[in-house]
């Protein structure tokens, strides 16, 4: 496996660099979510929001080169029933060629982040390849809702 550095960076700084990728990403959750009959709108991002929310977390997966390869915005947030301290993720993504083990390596650095930072519980949805809710079972997640989208 090659050398990689996963690292936390201000959104505002490294969004010039991830904004392609991350259209990709949208780019294959749209196709995915197509090949079902579910349509949604183009990429556009609310970066005033992204760039200006204190409670984001951009992590980030470099190569030993410094590319950026995969990147993950989780919310942190505390729970509107009980107070706790939780994370919500808005996207994890992987390059398609990059995708040979980092992003296992890069969920669990996420996780440890995540705990040292107070957080009791983290959710993920997944929407882009379905077969990484095998991976996130693998390292600790539990199936605890089944998520439904109703198109008005």
């Amino acid at each position: 496996m090659s050398e990689y550095a996963i690292t936390i960076e201000n959104f505002n700084d490294a969004w010039p660099e991830l904004e392609p990728m991350c259209r990709t990403h949208y780019g294959e959750m749209q196709a995915r979510m197509a090949a079902e009959g579910m349509t949604i709108g183009e990429f556009k991002p609310r970066l005033n929001v992204y760039g200006g929310a204190g409670h984001l977390l951009c992590f980030l997966v470099r190569t030993g080169e410094g590319e950026a390869v995969g990147y993950a915005f989780i919310w942190i947030t505390q729970d509107m029933h009980n107070s706790e301290l939780i994370a919500q993720e808005d996207t994890i993504y992987m390059r398609p060629d990059h995708r040979n083990g980092i992003g296992r390596r890069f969920t669990k650095h996420i996780l440890a982040e995540l705990k040292a930072r107070g957080c009791v519980r983290a959710h993920v949805t997944i929407a882009t390849d379905l077969r990484v809710a095998k991976m996130c079972e693998r390292v600790g997640f539990k199936r605890s809702a089944i998520a439904m989208t109703y198109f008005l």
